[in-house]
């Protein structure tokens, strides 16, 4: 009989080794490395004869198509991300970083379902019974019928869960937590995530309760753990937010009953997470009409418009090598958007130091910002204001041409409803709203672009209505 091939992985990154060895190649950690018997699970000796398979129902894809049946939360936001509420069956998973409020979202999320009359179980691996409780107290939760458990051990969670009326959300806070005694390895290793989520992954489906999982996150940002736990579950959340800022946003990464790259947008408190119903008065905050190098961005998030604001400053450099630093957007986009100035327009900026800044400690990710950034630039060298009531938006080519951007009525919609009442787009852009009472001006180019500033005096000079 041929010997069954056994594997090495690494618990810290997951990576698949050949032999053994003292220090991973990969993340380069040592004594990470654990021989793994694919047939079986860590230290199962030989594989067993596999028993014969059982022939499946085929289906045609034609036929009637079943919504997936939703639990609706009283929160708007969290029902915006997760694409209309938690999907009976499904297994989501929450990353975000340490004290970012992901067991007070979690929290109120329970305790609103639970008022609805849905049962819901709450498993704290990291936090005793008495300290769940005292959150739930100052965010007025208490009164609910939540059920709380102190357990680590997959067995005995899905021994609990098992036990009465079927669950309809269960929370599991958090699988770096969890073991199993199928498992040798230590709690928060890729092989105990991996077997602690596939079952936990398993009761969803076949019970029909939603499934919750909470995940820690490395410095890099990611979820830790295997990579193989994203593709598992049916829906990936990052809770994201600075420090500095009382803001979170709850952004959708993958959601197999739902849009994509949708987010729900929150604001800490004392009391809890309190819903943001117009991120764009949030994001702009207050706003100083006469200063240059400011533009206001009509963004979109999924389906949602945003307006944030740009803010850039050029300074005259002391060093040898001027300086670039960027908070909210992507440096290497920034350098992209400095060399097509100096190339194509004459801008030159290599004897400047460029700050940029997202206000609002907001992260843009869409290409569609190039204009408004190019527009706070030029404005900030110029020392020209932009005007207070104009938002922008387009994305710029190499050759400086300005491209346009999807969801024009949408943006232009959002920038009315705000008292924005002129915009700079791209020319030949679709989806113009007819019969508004707004100014819309086309720029087809970069250099364009800077002549208008230049010669502004102080004011865009916008066309008659398009």
């Amino acid at each position: 009989m041929a010997k069954a091939r056994t594997q090495f992985i690494c618990q810290n990154c997951g990576t698949v080794h050949n032999r053994w060895a003292g220090k991973c190649e990969n993340c380069g950690e040592w004594n990470t490395i654990v021989e793994e018997d694919p047939m079986g699970g860590i230290g199962s000796g030989p594989g067993k004869t596999p028993k014969k398979g059982r022939p499946v129902a085929l289906t045609a894809l034609s036929g009637e198509i079943e919504e997936a049946p939703r639990i609706h939360t009283a929160m708007s936001e969290l029902d915006r991300a997760l694409g209309g509420g938690f999907v009976r069956g499904s297994a989501v998973l929450i990353g975000g970083d340490p004290g970012i409020g992901k067991s007070t979202l979690l929290m109120q999320a329970a305790a609103a379902l639970a008022r609805r009359g849905h049962k819901i179980i709450y498993v704290s691996g990291e936090e005793a019974v008495a300290q769940v409780r005292l959150r739930a107290q100052r965010l007025a939760a208490a009164d609910t019928d939540v059920m709380l458990a102190a357990e680590t051990n997959v067995e005995d969670i899905l021994a609990t869960l098992a036990e009465g009326k079927r669950p309809d959300l269960v929370i599991i806070d958090s699988i770096q937590t969890l073991w199993s005694e199928l498992a040798e390895s230590a709690p928060g290793t890729v092989t105990q995530v991996r077997t602690g989520v596939q079952a936990m992954i398993r009761f969803a489906k076949q019970t029909g309760a939603a499934m919750v999982l909470v995940g820690h996150v490395t410095k890099d940002g990611q979820i830790a753990g295997p990579r193989v736990v994203e593709h598992m579950v049916d829906a990936v959340l990052y809770f994201e937010g600075d420090r500095g800022h009382h803001y979170r946003i709850l952004r959708t990464v993958k959601n197999r009953f739902g849009p994509t790259d949708e987010i729900g947008v929150f604001e800490m408190s004392d009391k809890g997470l309190r819903e943001v119903a117009n991120p764009s008065e949030l994001f702009l905050g207050e706003r100083n009409e006469k200063s240059p190098g400011a533009a206001v961005f009509a963004g979109m998030e999924g389906t949602r418009p945003i307006l944030v604001e740009v803010q850039a400053l050029v300074a005259p450099t002391s060093l040898g090598t001027p300086r670039r630093a960027v908070v909210g957007w992507d440096s290497a986009r920034l350098s992209m958007i400095l060399a097509v100035l100096e190339a194509h327009c004459g801008v030159r900026l290599g004897q400047h130091d460029v700050y940029l800044n997202v206000a609002g400690g907001y992260r843009i990710s869409e290409p569609a910002a190039d204009l408004a950034v190019a527009s706070a630039l030029v404005s900030s060298l110029a020392g020209i204001a932009l005007p207070a009531d104009c938002v922008y938006f387009g994305e710029v080519s190499l050759s400086g041409a300005i491209r346009p951007v999807a969801h024009t009525a949408q943006r232009l919609k959002e920038a009315e409803k705000l008292g924005f009442s002129a915009a700079l787009l791209p020319s030949a852009s679709a989806e113009l709203p007819k019969g508004s009472g707004g100014r819309w001006s086309e720029v087809g180019s970069l250099p364009d672009l800077v002549a208008r500033i230049a010669g502004s005096k102080g004011a865009l000079r916008v066309e008659d209505d398009v």
